[in-house]
């Protein structure tokens, strides 16, 4: 058994997020001890002012939340009658069996698994200390749960290997056991793949519903050089619980990967000139970039483009699936950064040469020729707000026999601009 202890200060967070669970059909609530209403009587209110009541009692202590979970290894056959005794040993384990507090059955993992939400603030206000709540009580209270009930060790479902035998799918969270999914995912790919940054690693690992994630730039997370992998849905998005790097068989850890990014940087030289020709043939035939795409598909590459809001490319990635090589375009070589390839791809509309109607107003005329300009993004960044934007509405708004000279010098004045960026 694995026990999972997250301490907070919202307690109708921790209610809202397993009562959403048991809405999606996905849990549902087994036991709520030392409650006056039985659960078939209970509303959302009654859940969530029994453990809010307590916590009132002390308004100096913020963190008063205890949020649990209890992991039990696959195969392990556990009734609701069991797993309500097993929470009731734990509470009582960790110090707090004089404590309300609710059980949830999840079934969005692979695994069997209970949540508990409890409170730290007892009836007389004081709190129960939460200090090393995990290191020492809970691991004590879990040892001998363990035994009670013969279940398999936490450490023995630490210890899972990763298949590598087995065939690579995409995870779908829910289906599966969360930690040995993603073991499988990562220890083939770190395995087998030659890439040389987090941001390759996940280029490879998002096939497969898998992310890994430092945190944001300010987090302590990062700045510790902490590691979680996560599941993702099919859009990215990150889903139910991290599983810490270093609790993962292999320890992919950020330390670890930076000396096999070394290695890799020196295992994937004689593959790179070979990858180069095969991506540069495919960009000179491509037409357009769903070609270019499929044309790399057709040899095992995939590339990814990572664009702005503006639908702007700042890079690509491409995977050699054959060889198992990842490389950002900017280390392949100039042609394949984000700048040549912003231009392949996303070249602007060229201005329509059809002659105006001479019967049309002057307005159409502006107004249409206005539009042109408007459907030309400019390659090079040029800005229509400088001072030249009011050359070109003095030249939009020229009686209608100029139209057509207008519309002759806008270009002129757009290809002189252009060349002035070159």
């Amino acid at each position: 058994m694995v026990a999972k202890i997250i301490n907070g200060k919202s307690l109708i967070g921790a209610i809202n997020y397993n009562e959403n669970k048991v809405k999606q059909a996905k849990a549902k609530l087994i036991a709520a001890a030392r409650y006056p209403k039985e659960i078939k009587d209970m509303k959302f209110h009654d859940k969530l002012h029994r453990l809010t009541d307590l916590a009132d009692r002390n308004e100096r202590t913020k963190t008063n939340t205890v949020h649990v979970s209890l992991n039990f290894a696959n195969g392990e056959n556990l009734t609701d009658e069991n797993l309500n005794n097993i929470a009731e040993d734990y509470i009582k384990g960790i110090g707090f069996e004089t404590q309300p507090y609710l059980v949830y059955r999840h079934f969005d993992a692979g695994h069997p698994h209970i949540h508990i939400v409890t409170t730290n603030i007892k009836s007389d206000g004081y709190r129960i200390s939460l200090h090393y709540l995990g290191q020492n009580e809970s691991e004590k209270a879990r040892k001998a749960i363990e035994v009670k009930y013969g279940l398999v060790k936490a450490e023995e479902q630490e210890k899972q290997k990763p298949d590598l035998k087995a065939d690579l799918k995409t995870v779908d969270y829910g289906k599966v056991e969360t930690k040995r999914a993603i073991t499988n995912v990562v220890g083939q790919v770190v395995r087998n793949y030659k890439f040389i940054s987090i941001h390759e690693l996940n280029a490879v690992l998002q096939h497969y519903h898998v992310q890994a994630d430092r945190g944001a730039k300010d987090s302590q997370m990062f700045a510790r050089e902490g590691l979680l992998y996560w599941i993702t849905d099919a859009q990215g998005n990150k889903t139910g619980v991290p599983i810490k790097a270093s609790s993962i068989y292999g320890k992919p850890t950020l330390k670890t990967l930076v000396e096999k990014f070394k290695l890799n940087a020196q295992l994937r030289k004689p593959l790179k000139e070979a990858l180069k020709t095969k991506i540069a043939k495919a960009l000179q035939k491509a037409s357009d970039r769903a070609a270019f795409e499929q044309s790399l598909k057709t040899q095992n590459i995939e590339v990814f483009f990572r664009r702005n809001d503006d639908g702007r490319i700042y890079g690509a990635t491409f995977i050699d699936h054959e060889n198992k090589t990842v490389f950002n375009g900017s280390d392949l070589g100039k042609e394949f950064s984000a700048n040549p390839l912003n231009e392949r791809f996303n070249q602007p509309k060229t201005i329509a040469t059809t002659e105006p109607n001479p019967s049309a107003t002057t307005q159409t005329h502006a107004t249409n020729s206005a539009a042109i300009i408007q459907s030309s993004p400019p390659t090079h960044r040029e800005n229509y707000n400088d001072g030249g934007s009011s050359e070109f509405l003095d030249i939009l708004l020229q009686p209608d026999q100029d139209d057509i000279g207008a519309l002759n010098k806008i270009k002129r004045q757009l290809k002189k601009r252009k060349g002035q960026n070159l």
